[in-house]
């Protein structure tokens, strides 16, 4: 689970996959809503950062799936996907725990 960063970046629908490809996770805004768009242990998922699981992490609010292409396509928010949400969304980078940034 990253921390979210400050600065807001611009991500079309197909610099967003490639962002993920590379990076693995992004916050991802819509209205007054936060989410984390992350790949872990073999999935990747949306997930709440409203809601704590139990072990304190952001819950899952989409359906786990193996590969990024699905997940872009998946619908998990009133029937839309990320694809379908990414021109509304503002994004923020995910700045990782213990990762400090070079003076």
């Amino acid at each position: 689970m990253g921390l979210k960063a400050d600065e807001t970046i611009q991500l079309t629908p197909e610099e967003l996959l490639g962002y993920l490809r590379s990076k693995t996770r992004v916050f991802m805004d819509i209205d007054e809503d936060q989410y984390y768009i992350t790949h872990t242990d073999g999935y990747w998922r949306v997930q709440d950062c409203s809601q704590m699981n139990e072990k304190g992490r952001f819950s899952d609010c989409s359906e786990l799936v193996p590969t990024l292409s699905e997940l872009f396509e998946l619908p998990w928010r009133d029937g839309k996907s990320v694809h379908d949400l990414c021109t509304e969304a503002t994004f923020f980078e995910s700045v990782q725990d213990g990762w400090e940034k070079p003076e």
